[in-house]
């Protein structure tokens, strides 16, 4: 740093804090002791104002990432993918690709397979929820991927192979995986790798043909296309033939009026617009020779119209359907369908028609939420439809252009800092003193012989020297000590700071998504739940936008106790909304049985409380790993004769707790539900409808009551980063008074412990998990 070629008057720095305008007032005594040590030399001025710049630099570097670091603890969360597996999962600027699967009727009616309601107890999946196969799925089958994509399936019977490409964390080219479901995909088995080349491979396509198998997966960095026939499926193939001397992309083969069909893009001929561009080849066998359709290219026109191929064609009601790529906005920003309606050898036509998915309105918080490419749908013997689609929550490009931005964040950072110092006086000049002519006192001209002879040399000493005088004319305009001056130091360092938090985003944030965390490599979805009444409207519509984007929210149950209730169209969600009207205004509606809530897991969370999804992620992690018990994020320690409600920062104090606050806490709705409306619980919730208070007391002893251990913790704790408390800002809190709330809750502990024994010996210590979130 204190080589930096800035001139800087002499400052001096109390106590390293910020404080830059105290070197502009003490500038001119300080720079007076490095006139006279200096004895007229312009080399010791330079060494002085480099000196002094080192501390100025130095300070400005501590406080900038002191406000970066607290940025960084706070509103950034972690970049989940890369945790998901330590051998694979690395970023990659192809993206975050994984594997859902949906069900349907018909290959229009897909539905993902959280809304067909599979449960899973070994990965406590209640219901499994997409994506199904992601990166960390290959790389513990010893296959270490940074993302799965281009699926295929193959069915046998009852068993469901899925054929994609995984890419290797290690050679960093495409490799084809293989994996095996007996339950139609709910669960999957990681075969191991099925091909690998020394060149990339991709979009595994898989047929029958003669009694074989045959594999066509793209390989256009060989230059060719090429079959593979089954030796011993699914993990052995063997070179069967290289069916075309061209690079063909995301082929596929199909029959049709007594021919093979091959469709493909060829990105390599002259003027050939990438992704954009279609081919189509005739043959009486897969095996060739082919022909060339007499209208190829069939396509080569612009990259969002479908042309290239996005998955296996079907054939559904006697018609043939292709799915194709949009690549507008991005690579594969999304599926497009269309109806075949001629294929001959001289004529093509298809329309596009509805794929009837919805898009996913979560963002990047969406498994899928960026973009979708690839589809495969077939029909079991059942009758039913199964489909395989891949999905990616980040652009294509998306790790080269974060970085980008935050160097350029981080470039601008350093301009304004070194603009800033020359308003208050601070920085001198951009160049060192000596090397400007009009600063030239007496020093030895022999090193700068070369300078005299160049012209070019001259242009540049003249030009820094204009650079120098910009500081003096600038600080004259602006004039820091009025108050337009202030306004514009403090707009300055306002904006400083944004850049700077904005390239640390970019630069260290990961994609920016919250993501969800998987148990035994499967995703699960929860029901969110929270009460409230008219007067807190404004709080329901922010925390609806809020919690709905969270990843696992599948969706969100608004218990009305009072007033008029809004309409849906009010409420701005990206998941079912559900506004069940109470008809007594009662505390006790929240743990209400509900029939028609479909997953097992509730996030019982009041309307004024906002914190990060990633930390409603993590809770629903820990849960998911302690489903008997209550897991939430304010933990409570019910202790003394007589028991007495406290603060956390009392349960802080004694290391452990042992209640949870249900106002934001996940539970087993069915089991938690059943015990607070069971007969032995009828004393306790009168006790709560005439306090108007306790209910999350209530339900805490009769956890506790249910125990088959007297001192076994029946609650887990978890920190949030972050929480805020929005009904101070709209001043319709219930509990305002808390002396007498604390009160009340005092009361009920000491009756509830009477009713259902007490909780005193159930204490769980801070820090006793090795997940880190219960600190």
């Amino acid at each position: 740093m204190g080589s930096l070629p800035i001139a800087v008057s002499g400052t001096t720095v109390q106590g390293g804090s910020c404080r830059w305008w105290w070197w502009c007032n003490n500038r001119n005594n300080t720079a007076k002791s490095c006139n006279n040590n200096s004895n007229g030399v312009g080399g010791s001025n330079d060494r002085c104002a480099n000196s002094s710049a080192f501390v100025f630099f130095m300070v400005s570097f501590v406080c900038l990432a002191s406000i970066a670091g607290i940025y960084c603890r706070l509103l950034l969360p972690p970049n989940v993918h890369t945790t998901l597996s330590k051998l694979g999962c690395n970023e990659d600027n192809e993206g975050s690709w994984s594997i859902g699967v949906y069900y349907g009727d018909s290959p229009f009616n897909l539905k993902p397979i959280e809304e067909a309601n599979v449960w899973r107890n070994k990965s406590a999946a209640w219901p499994v929820a997409n994506p199904v196969v992601t990166c960390a799925s290959a790389s513990g089958a010893s296959f270490p991927s940074n993302f799965v994509a281009d699926p295929f399936l193959y069915v046998q019977g009852e068993i469901l192979y899925l054929f994609f490409e995984a890419k290797n964390s290690i050679t960093m080219q495409g490799d084809i995986g293989v994996a095996r479901s007996t339950d139609k995909g709910a669960t999957w088995e990681q075969l191991g790798v099925a091909l690998d080349e020394d060149w990339h491979l991709s979009y595994p396509y898989v047929f029958d043909y003669n009694g074989n198998t045959y594999m066509m997966p793209e390989g256009s960095a060989k230059g060719d296309l090429r079959l593979y026939r089954a030796v011993k499926f699914p993990t052995e193939w063997k070179l069967e033939k290289v069916i075309m001397k061209k690079p063909l992309v995301d082929s596929f083969i199909i029959q049709h009026d007594g021919k093979y069909w091959l469709f493909g893009s060829d990105h390599s001929g002259i003027g050939a617009k990438k992704n954009g561009q279609l081919e189509i080849w005739y043959s009486s066998s897969p095996l060739g020779p082919w022909k060339p359709h007499k209208k190829n290219p069939i396509y080569n026109t612009d990259k969002s119209k479908g042309a290239r191929n996005g998955g296996r064609p079907f054939l559904y009601d006697g018609h043939l359907y292709r799915a194709g790529q949009d690549c507008g906005e991005t690579y594969g920003r999304r599926l497009r369908l269309f109806k075949i309606e001629a294929l001959t050898p001289t004529e093509y036509k298809e329309f596009e028609v509805p794929l009837g998915l919805k898009e996913s309105m979560k963002g990047r918080n969406a498994w899928n939420g960026a973009r979708s490419h690839q589809l495969d749908v077939q029909q079991l013997s059942s009758g039913e439809w199964v489909a395989v689609m891949d999905g990616d929550r980040v652009p294509s490009g998306d790790v080269n252009r974060r970085f980008i931005f935050g160097f350029a964040s981080v470039l601008g950072v350093v301009m304004l800092v070194i603009l800033f110092g020359m308003l208050l006086g601070a920085v001198k000049g951009l160049v060192p003193l000596s090397w400007c002519p009009h600063n030239i006192g007496k020093r030895s001209d022999v090193p700068f012989d070369w300078e005299r002879s160049s012209l070019l040399s001259n242009r540049m000493r003249l030009f820094c020297s204009r650079l120098n005088r910009a500081s003096s004319s600038l600080r004259a305009r602006i004039k820091p000590k009025t108050c337009s001056g202030g306004f514009v130091l403090a707009l300055i360092f306002l904006s400083t700071v944004v850049l700077m938090c904005t390239g640390v985003k970019y630069i260290y944030g990961g994609s920016g998504a919250q993501e969800a965390y998987p148990l035994n490599g499967q995703y699960s979805q929860f029901t969110l739940l929270t009460m409230t009444y008219d007067a807190r409207l404004w709080n329901l519509k922010m925390y609806v936008k809020h919690y709905s984007r969270c990843s696992s929210v599948r969706e969100i149950v608004v218990v009305w106790n009072k007033g008029q209730a809004p309409e849906l169209s009010e409420l701005d969600s990206a998941v079912p909304v559900r506004i069940r009207v109470e008809e007594q205004n009662s505390l006790n509606n929240r743990f209400k049985l509900d029939p028609l809530i479909e997953t097992r897991a509730v996030l019982e969370l009041d309307d004024d409380i906002m914190m990060p999804c990633d930390d409603v992620e993590r809770g629903f992690k820990v849960w998911r790993e302690h489903p008997e018990k209550i897991v939430g994020f304010y933990p409570r320690l019910a202790d003394g004769n007589p028991l007495k409600y406290r603060a956390e920062n009392h349960a802080r104090e004694h290391n452990g707790y042992n209640m949870i606050l249900t106002g934001a806490a996940f539970m087993d709705s069915k089991m938690a539900f059943e015990k607070y409306w069971s007969k032995e619980a009828e004393a306790g919730r009168d006790i709560v409808d005439k306090l108007f208070n306790c209910e999350d007391v209530l339900l805490n002893y009769l956890y506790a009551n249910a125990s088959s251990s007297s001192s076994s913790s029946t609650v887990e704790y978890v920190k949030p980063a972050w929480a805020i408390d929005t009904s101070k800002f709209s001043g319709v809190a219930i509990s305002r008074n808390t002396q007498t709330h604390y009160g009340l809750r005092s009361s009920c502990l000491q009756k509830f412990s009477e009713m259902y024994g007490s909780i005193s010996s159930r204490k769980s210590e801070f820090h006793h998990r090795n997940d880190g979130w219960d600190v």
